[in-house]
């Protein structure tokens, strides 16, 4: 006991010694070996933002697990400490569980990541010829026919998320009862080869989708100019793109804690990514990991101001 006395005392000195002179007294990492458990949600740019923290932390010196995860029933698992961050969420699609979650205290907000987000009803460019008037919404309305498919008819064919993501574009057509029928995509990738397939054929299409995102800076497009009333019945206002976790991670991992809550990407970083992995065929693991690998100036200041 005496000796963990004298080792405490010294810690204090030390601590006090460097207030007094200016020194800084880099705090001590790992301080768990237990993992830190990031959720890996279905979106690309959401993996980008998970893996480039992931990287970053690894090279702090901490035990990181990746697990796959929905993003609506996430919430649970992080309140549990089954995993302890999601580093992407949209508040505009956060299901039922995230808010009461976060309300209770039983999931932290961890602060804004960074994106200029947009989400709506996009359309290829080449649209506007075949439904002259977009992206006036009334013009859009009178359209709906042209995007019809032998399936539909006579309705318009419009493509929905995937089912795991939410369906808000559904119950809104549901709602308002418009000349719609909803088709859930299976997949990101499902939603890009939609849009890539309408280019081809110069045919029309109609999809929920959402920025930032590579395949936007590679072909020309327009959002549906959807009335405000609509906008936030169908919850698509601007978003808000914030971090999030598992409460006990302050206590537990406080350097690591504190290193997320700063962390923060931009557009033009998940684009090039995006680009990286989707388009060009890239490993997500190995494209975040040589980005992180090539970008220090970028990480390393809210490396060090965390160790501080």
């Amino acid at each position: 006991m005496k000796l963990r006395s004298l080792a405490g005392s010294l810690i204090g000195i030390v601590a006090m010694l460097a207030v007094a002179t200016g020194i800084t007294v880099q705090a001590q990492v790992p301080e768990s070996s237990d993992p830190i458990v990031i959720g890996i949600n279905e979106w690309t740019g959401q993996h980008i933002s998970s893996y480039v923290a992931g990287h970053v932390l690894e090279k702090m010196g901490y035990n990181v697990e990746y697990k796959t995860a929905a993003v609506l029933p996430m919430p649970t698992a992080m309140a549990d400490g089954n995993i302890t961050l999601g580093l992407e969420y949209w508040d505009n699609n956060m299901g039922e569980w995230m808010p009461k979650m976060l309300a209770a205290g039983k999931v932290e907000d961890l602060g804004d990541l960074g994106l200029d987000a947009r989400e709506g009803w996009l359309y290829p460019k080449h649209v506007e010829a075949l439904c002259p008037g977009l992206p006036d919404w009334q013009a859009f309305l009178a359209c709906s026919e042209i995007f019809s498919t032998a399936e539909t008819f006579p309705d318009g064919r419009f493509i929905e998320y995937p089912a795991d993501w939410g369906a808000r574009a559904t119950g809104l057509i549901a709602a308002e009862g418009m000349p719609f029928q909803s088709i859930p995509a299976g997949s990101e990738g499902a939603l890009v080869a939609e849009f890539k397939a309408s280019v081809a054929k110069s045919s029309a299409l109609v999809m929920m989708f959402w920025a930032p995102h590579w395949m936007l800076f590679e072909h020309d497009h327009g959002w549906v100019d959807m009335p405000a009333d609509l906008v936030n019945l169908g919850s698509m206002q601007k978003p808000r793109v914030f971090k999030s976790g598992w409460p006990g991670m302050k206590d537990k991992w406080p350097v690591a804690y504190k290193f997320i809550t700063s962390y923060q990407l931009t557009n033009a970083i998940q684009e090039e990514l995006m680009g990286a992995i989707d388009r060009d065929g890239e490993d997500a693991v190995e494209a975040t990991k040589k980005w992180v690998d090539a970008n220090e100036a970028y990480w390393k200041p809210l490396v060090d101001q965390a160790m501080m």
